[in-house]
């Protein structure tokens, strides 16, 4: 029998742009606990979007460009590991686009957090940068992959 599905916190928008993203990203820049240093690098990005259009419709954008379809998953067949294909849940979607997004932007080093990661949204949006490379390089090892699909469980 499986076990009870955990219940989720509840988030709560965000209190400058009524949106959840928005919290979860700030969640996902944190560091050590310091969730005013993560608002404000969120905040300032966004700021520096907000000069080009409206940030929150970009980062929509950005979620949905860079969130992987599908992805391989380790599986143990008789003694050998295959790479198996597998569709990615929407919440699994969403946190791997924000991870992506948040490693891409801090890679960036000898800029402001807050510039690179509105360099890298912006990317996103526009379907280039670091971020939708990594989505990509997913999605050749699925295609690449697929004949063991058959594998899936």
């Amino acid at each position: 029998m499986r076990r009870p599905l955990k219940k989720k916190p509840e988030i709560l928008p965000d209190g400058v742009y009524e949106s959840e993203k928005v919290t979860k990203l700030i969640n996902y820049i944190m560091k050590d606990g310091k969730k005013s240093v993560a608002r404000k690098v969120v905040y300032d990005a966004l700021a520096e979007i907000k000069k080009d259009g409206d940030p929150i419709e970009v980062l929509e954008t950005a979620i949905r460009n860079v969130g992987p379809a599908m992805e391989v998953r380790s599986r143990r067949v008789g003694g050998a590991n295959y790479q198996v294909p597998r569709e990615v849940r929407a919440e699994r979607r969403l946190a791997l686009a924000f991870r992506w997004i948040v490693q891409a932007a801090g890679a960036h080093k000898g800029q402001a957090m807050y510039k690179s990661l509105a360099a890298e949204l912006k990317a996103a949006a526009a379907n280039e940068g670091e971020a939708v490379r990594k989505r990509e390089n997913t999605h050749k090892m699925a295609e690449a992959n697929k004949a063991f699909a058959h594998f899936a469980w």
